[in-house]
């Protein structure tokens, strides 16, 4: 490939043979490159370059000038390359996320696979019933917040280093299917939303926020489920990063209390039997179990609200800290291998699209900075989702297998 300098070694003749016109032209570092009309529409001043009668200190200024504009343009597109280069290493060893081709918007990747839904993907469920998508007003109401909150807001690609797309997949046998959708902004280094759409069987809605690595904060993790519209589990929480509040760069708990007192439906404890609830869940973590689904719209839907409101003014109120990145990028890689290696729905994904596709979605996408096991992932017994049935009546974890699985 041709470096910028022989590009422009290409180019400089045409801007040359119209020198006042680009002494004027507006300096982009790409206009050499893909500019499609080299040569200005006016075509006098460039022919006089050539008349003998011309001054001689006149061309040698437009001479130094026009060395002078190659010179800055050939710059700032080097300066770019290496900005792009440290840009996409830093990606690559931080989470594999880079940008979208072609400048995907948050509208258009929403609407690839045709999101947001308005029916199920199995045409029996609820039939008699609007509201057979039961989450997707949380969907819709994120994909709004972000929109209109969150500032210089990009699409990241939902595909692998290997190729594999997990924006959507669908088992058209058992009536199931995922969408994906991730992004990036100035505030948060990852969005990630799913749901997950089995009919009568299992709705979800699923997100993870992760706040720029500058933030020392703790991610907003988002889990909600319905089983047969019988059976309703729901978690919301800041999650920290660190053992201890405090070591984070501001404290948080005491601004979810209050939102977390309003709701007593939300109150619940999860069971430390399988899990140790002190690590990456917080005291005020909106944790339920129900089966009235009124509890929804009246309780959950307000609460999830306001706690993605809280978190990102959370980190409009804190101080960026550049020195504090590599120390926060290894919390997170600890938070997502500890994640993934218990991540419930492992198993349900295997079971729908088959077990490769299910440990790369849960090692390459939801938990994108994980560190797999040699042998790979082992998904986890997984009781209640994807057609087991609810979760069990009297607590128990909502991330934790029921059993753990041996590893060799």
């Amino acid at each position: 490939m041709k470096s910028p300098q022989h590009l422009f070694l290409f180019t400089a003749a045409p801007i040359v043979a119209s020198a006042y016109t680009l002494h004027h032209q507006q300096r982009h570092p790409s206009f050499a490159v893909h500019n499609t009309h080299p040569y200005p529409q006016q075509r006098s001043s460039s022919r006089s370059l050539y008349r003998t009668d011309v001054d001689p200190s006149t061309l040698d200024v437009l001479t130094t000038s026009i060395t002078n504009s190659l010179s800055d343009i050939s710059n700032k597109i080097a300066s770019r390359g290496k900005q792009e280069e440290t840009h996409s290493s830093e990606s690559s060893s931080s989470s594999s996320l880079f940008p979208a081709a072609g400048g995907v918007t948050l509208r258009q990747a929403e609407v690839e696979h045709g999101m947001p839904w308005k029916n199920s993907v199995d045409p029996k469920a609820y039939a008699d019933d609007d509201d057979d998508l039961l989450y997707m007003k949380f969907w819709e109401w994120q994909m709004d917040f972000m929109e209109e909150n969150l500032t210089d807001l990009q699409i990241v690609s939902c595909t692998n280093e290997d190729g594999t797309d997990f924006s959507h997949n669908i088992n058209k046998e058992k009536k199931a299917r995922i969408v994906n959708v991730c992004a990036t902004s100035k505030e948060y280094r990852k969005i990630r939303m799913t749901y997950y759409d089995a009919g009568d069987n299992t709705q979800v809605f699923n997100a993870v926020w992760y706040p720029d690595p500058e933030y020392n904060l703790p991610v907003l993790g988002i889990d909600l489920l319905a089983f047969n519209r019988k059976k309703y589990l729901a978690i919301v929480d800041f999650q920290p990063i660190h053992d201890e509040e405090k070591d984070h760069s501001n404290t948080y708990e005491h601004l979810l209390k209050p939102i977390k007192e309003k709701y007593d439906s939300l109150k619940g404890r999860m069971s430390s039997k399988f899990y140790d609830e002190t690590q990456h869940f917080s005291e005020q973590m909106l944790f339920a179990r129900f089966d009235d689904e009124d509890i929804v719209s009246r309780d959950l839907f307000p609460a999830f609200k306001s706690y993605v409101k809280t978190h990102l003014n959370l980190i409009r109120s804190t101080e960026r800290r550049p020195e504090d990145v590599d120390m926060v990028l290894s919390k997170i890689k600890a938070y997502d291998t500890y994640s993934a290696e218990r991540d419930p729905a492992t198993g349900l994904f295997a079971a729908m699209y088959g077990k490769e596709w299910a440990e790369d979605f849960v090692h390459d996408f939801l938990f994108s900075m994980s560190v797999r096991a040699e042998e790979g992932a082992t998904p986890p017994a997984n009781p209640f989702m994807g057609g087991g049935g609810p979760p069990r009546q009297g607590g128990g974890n909502p991330h934790a297998p029921q059993q753990q699985q041996p590893r060799p």
